[in-house]
């Protein structure tokens, strides 16, 4: 197991990087990485993923077992609890001696139970393991403009700063293992909150007669913005959804984490239940492939 990093992490060699999942958040910071002088190996089942990474410098190898023989960190971005359990399933198989990577950091928002459970078997199989949500978008992450909420080893967590450099704007160390998890899904609760909230305002500006661009040019300069707001208030504005930054099918899976969070915690979450039947609105008039930013087009209809 590589331990510590910075030793082979200067100026003249870089560690190599291996990625689980190539999507959007992903490739991103597999080019990110690239771009910066890193090899790195991605995996993916989805071919049209790996042609896209390929293009970008990525090199695409074919199974979990390569990804850990070919690279000193690995990372993955996830779409689901069982893509994790498949990986680990068969990270836990190797031996020291058929592997290069002993870490693994974790980026993808899955529950916490999914996450602590992975984090013994791998422990238990002498790797490392990071949970490493990302707060930002897809766009975010191509221009580097997202955060990593970090919890578990610290010494990992330290040796890898360097890393997490080439690919977000900060990494914030929480912590115990978990706490990353716990952290992003608050951090999405306002998210859920806020783009609902930018979405009222947005058809409300509309309605009222003002000058759009004005609109939003004086909100986003105000304390009433929020980073939300600068986001997704001008694809409200030009009713364009399309490319999606965040599938609204796949924020119906973090609306659903949150809530089982909060129910979890006893946590009182009235704001966010009243944004719930929005989203559901939204999945049931066939917008899941349409970013979350759709749902201006609900209270548009009214």
């Amino acid at each position: 197991m590589i331990e510590d990093v910075s030793k082979i992490d200067d100026a003249t060699e870089h560690p190599k990087i291996g990625i689980f999942g190539l999507g959007i958040m992903g490739g991103a910071i597999a080019k990110n990485l690239v771009d910066d002088g890193y090899q790195v190996f991605g995996y993916d089942p989805d071919a049209v993923q790996c042609q896209n990474a390929q293009n970008a410098g990525i090199k695409i190898i074919g199974s979990v077992k390569e990804v850990a023989e070919n690279s000193h960190i690995m990372f993955s971005s996830l779409p689901n609890a069982d893509a994790l359990d498949t990986n680990v399933s068969e990270l836990i198989t190797l031996s020291e001696s058929e592997r290069s990577a002993g870490i693994l950091i974790e980026l993808s928002t899955l529950d916490l139970a999914t996450k602590q459970k992975n984090q013994a078997r791998l422990v238990d199989a002498g790797f490392d393991l990071l949970d490493c949500p990302i707060s930002g978008t897809g766009q975010q992450a191509k221009t580097r403009d997202i955060v990593l909420f970090a919890s578990g080893n610290q010494s990992v967590f330290s040796n890898c700063s360097s890393i997490f450099k080439s690919f977000a704007k900060n990494s914030y160390y929480l912590g115990d293992f978990g706490n990353g998890t716990k952290m992003k899904l608050i951090a999405n609760l306002l998210v859920a909150i806020h783009n609902v909230a930018t979405a009222e305002a947005v058809t409300l500006a509309k309605r009222s007669g003002l000058n759009m661009e004005q609109f939003y040019e004086v909100i986003s300069s105000s304390p009433c913005s929020s980073k939300i707001f600068e986001l997704r208030a001008p694809l409200m504005i030009d009713n364009n959804y399309e490319p999606a930054t965040m599938k609204l099918d796949v924020w119906q899976k973090d609306m659903q984490l949150i809530r089982e969070f909060a129910n979890n915690a006893k946590s009182p979450i009235p704001l966010f239940t009243t944004t719930e039947p929005l989203y559901q609105a939204a999945i049931d008039a066939d917008l899941g492939q349409q970013d979350t930013a759709a749902v201006c087009n609900l209270l548009n209809a009214n």
